[in-house]
Order: structure tokens, then C-alpha cells, then sequence
């Protein structure tokens, strides 16, 4: 096992017997990840009940060289759970591996590069992480008597540069249906958004221009690509 494991719980025990039948299943994310670096198995155990029969949610997260992977689902079992969100995981392990071999022989569409990736909610992107936060606030908030000042909290994330295409496929891996990155042609803070279809979206502001005219251009996915 050349990937370094580790598992976080909350509000929930993790027994021997869930992470020997775990490690059961790590040679197939090695299989299609050899450069896989950690993997992380959150179990989370939900205090609130909104979700009656399915209070245990199993994240997997999957690090490599300079990308990150996540899937995750919900169950009132964990094994169940665990199960689900490693399907989903090998799937994007699988449409990740296709399409960085599609990428060195020809091009490939965004249709065909994306067909069999649904559309997940809750993966725990840096996205997630401000949401998050942004909730919690709310409820304290809410809870206090009378008057309550308005906040704003900032947060700056350290961010590499990365083309459109790459961005596409960093969206797609964590399984969102929008994307924060910069633009490395550009340098422009950007964002990429999931249209109908299975068409993509940029947006981006430009302060060097302000009184200028909002510009639009359309490239195909990949389309430099040989």
C-alpha cells in the first residue's frame, strides 16, 4: 500500500471491522490512481435528523500530484455508505484516467468528456467550506436576542494559476456545478459554471478595463489538443 490512510469520525465510532473492510477495496483506487498519494475516510454521524434513515454520511477523499478527488453518500448504515460513495469515487477515478488518455491522442469534446458525470451536491470543496461557514454564522445569529450588527466575513484560499480546460476538469473531479480558479492566460479571478446541456460558462472581471463593453468568445473543450 503505497498511499498514506487516514480516518476522521464524528460523533461516531470507527471499529476495526469497517477499516479492514475498507482496506479490502484500496488496490482498486491504486489501480486507477497510481499516483495517489492519501486517502481520507470521513464518517459523520448528522446530529439534526433532517434526513430520517440516512444520518451517516462517508466522505473519500483521494490526494495526488497537484489534484484532489472526492465523493461521498449518505446511509443509515456506514458499510452501505461506504459503498456508495467508493462507486461514485471510482467512477471519477475511471472518467479522470479517460480522459487523460483521450487528451494525448485526439480531441475530446466536453459532451463526451463529461456524459456519465452526474451532477453531486455536498462535496467538500473550498467552495463548501465558505458556505459552511456562512451557515453557521447564520445560526448564531439567530439565536441571540434583539439586535444583531451585520458582518462581513473575508477569506482569502491560495490558488495556482490553471487554464479553462483544467479548471473544467477540477470542477468535474469534486463534482460541482461551478468552480473558483484564475485564469493562467489572463490572471483574472474567474469562475466556470455548468450550463444546460453539458456546455460550460466562464466568468471573470476586468478592472484593468472598467469602462469597457462585456466581451464574449466561445473555444471548444480541449480544442488545442492534437
Amino acid at each position: 500500500m503505497t498511499m498514506d490512510v487516514s480516518y476522521v469520525a464524528r460523533n461516531v465510532s470507527i471499529p476495526d471491522r469497517f477499516r479492514d473492510y475498507a482496506q479490502e477495496k484500496f488496490s482498486k483506487i491504486e489501480q486507477l490512481a497510481q499516483r495517489a498519494q492519501r486517502l481520507e475516510i470521513k464518517v459523520t454521524k448528522q446530529s439534526n435528523h433532517r434526513h430520517s434513515g440516512h444520518n451517516l454520511t462517508v466522505e473519500l477523499t483521494v490526494q495526488g500530484k497537484g489534484k484532489v478527488i472526492r465523493a461521498e453518500a449518505q446511509s443509515d448504515d456506514k458499510f452501505a455508505a461506504f459503498d456508495l460513495a467508493f462507486g461514485k469515487l471510482l467512477e471519477r477515478l475511471r472518467r479522470l484516467r479517460d480522459r487523460q488518455k483521450d487528451r494525448q491522442h485526439q480531441r475530446v469534446s466536453v459532451a463526451d468528456a463529461t456524459a456519465a458525470l452526474p451532477v453531486i451536491d455536498a462535496e467538500r470543496s473550498l467552495v463548501d467550506q465558505v458556505r459552511a461557514e456562512q451557515a453557521a454564522q447564520e445560526d448564531v445569529q439567530g439565536e441571540k436576542n434583539g439586535e444583531a450588527p451585520v458582518t462581513i466575513r473575508k477569506k482569502v484560499f491560495p490558488a495556482q494559476p490553471m487554464t479553462v480546460h483544467d479548471a473544467v476538469d477540477a470542477m468535474e473531479m469534486v463534482g460541482h456545478d461551478f468552480y473558483l480558479f484564475v485564469d493562467e492566460e489572463s490572471g483574472r479571478p474567474s469562475a466556470i459554471y455548468r450550463r444546460k446541456g453539458w456546455s460550460y460558462g466562464v466568468i471573470a472581471l476586468d478592472a484593468e478595463h472598467p469602462d469597457a463593453e462585456p466581451r464574449e468568445e466561445e473555444i471548444g473543450y480541449r480544442a488545442a489538443a492534437v
